[in-house]
């Protein structure tokens, strides 16, 4: 399970450094990073998780919209491998996607993790955390 944040930097060749929880969530020491679809963030899952979201995403009723999100979403996958650094590289298209500069921030979200540049997590993060802090209604939705 993919958790906390962590504030990272890219480097000059499109590499940022895998926080030690995420890599051991990343059995095979293979990443898929895509294009998220909020946001401008990328998301990036591991082998397994990743297959079991292609299998949600094919399994769609055939439809203009579906076809449309499917070619959109996995045209922008990326599947990529940790260096022996603990490194992944992010390729160029995403970085221009997600406005990715030097200081960047991930972000552990259950099954997957994401890549935000850390100015948009800032201002994101701030309009969750008035909208979410102190408000009971969402744990009472979970019944607790």
């Amino acid at each position: 399970m993919f958790l906390g944040e962590y504030q990272r930097s890219l480097d000059n060749k499109g590499r940022i450094f895998i926080p030690t929880k995420f890599r051991e969530n990343l059995s095979k020491g293979i990443a898929i990073i895509s294009k998220g679809y909020d946001e401008k963030c990328l998301f990036l899952y591991s082998i397994e998780n990743w297959e079991e979201l292609v299998k949600r995403i094919t399994s769609l009723p055939v439809s203009k919209i579906n076809q449309e999100f499917s070619r959109w979403f996995f045209k922008s996958a990326h599947e990529e491998v940790i260096d022996g650094q603990g490194r992944i590289k992010i390729d160029k298209s995403l970085i221009e996607y997600a406005n990715l500069n030097k200081d960047i921030v991930m972000v552990g979200v259950s099954t997957r993790a994401e890549i935000w540049s850390a100015e948009i997590w800032e201002n994101y993060s701030k309009s969750a955390e008035e909208k979410f802090s102190g408000n009971n209604k969402i744990f009472e939705n979970l019944g607790f």
